[in-house]
């Protein structure tokens, strides 16, 4: 297996990051891919043994399953939590109440905390910010994320699906901000 530096990070990561998106199959999701336990457990073991310790999920795949599925897998293979990686997102809708979707501060701190208990762990590495939302300023989205990482429950932070623009914009607000 070949590994790489997670930007500038320091993090060293495996080129290839095991993705969770069909374990579970809950709701839309049951589409993409509905794995069970055992089978779930038997890929994250092929993965680690294969030298794989970048693993992504996203609270939002099977409204939260594949999180839990993919923390109870990491626990059964005995691959010890610092020797993995573990990356998940926020954003996507939770549940039906107003707010239990995008990237506010209500919303990322109720998320992080939610995903902590169903991946059975006591801190997230990588916490992506999984789309734009065009209701929630980029300030406080960036605010919210530096208090997360400043508590001790994710380590860093990162954007998938936003526009370039978009990211310059956040690295500006957290210069800024240092």
């Amino acid at each position: 297996m070949k590994y790489n530096l997670f930007g500038n990070t320091g993090l060293i990561v495996s080129e290839l990051c095991f993705g969770t998106m069909t374990f579970g199959g809950e709701g839309i999701w049951k589409a993409i891919g509905s794995l069970p336990q055992d089978e779930a457990t038997g890929l994250v073991k092929g993965a680690t043994d294969a030298g794989i310790n970048f693993f992504d999920t996203a609270n939002v795949y099977s409204y939260g399953e594949s999180e839990r599925l993919l923390g109870q897998a990491i626990k059964t293979t005995g691959v010890k939590r610092h020797e993995v990686v573990m990356a998940t997102k926020v954003r996507g809708r939770m549940g039906e109440g107003h707010n239990n979707a995008g990237l506010s501060r209500y919303h990322i701190l109720q998320s992080i905390d939610e995903s902590l208990v169903r991946l059975d762990m006591d801190h997230i590495d990588i916490f992506y910010v999984h789309w734009v939302d065009p209701l929630t300023p980029v300030e406080q989205t960036m605010r919210a994320l530096n208090d997360v990482v400043a508590s001790g429950k994710v380590r860093y932070f990162a954007v998938c699906n936003w526009p370039a623009w978009m990211v310059m914009k956040a690295q500006g607000i957290a210069a800024m901000c240092g």
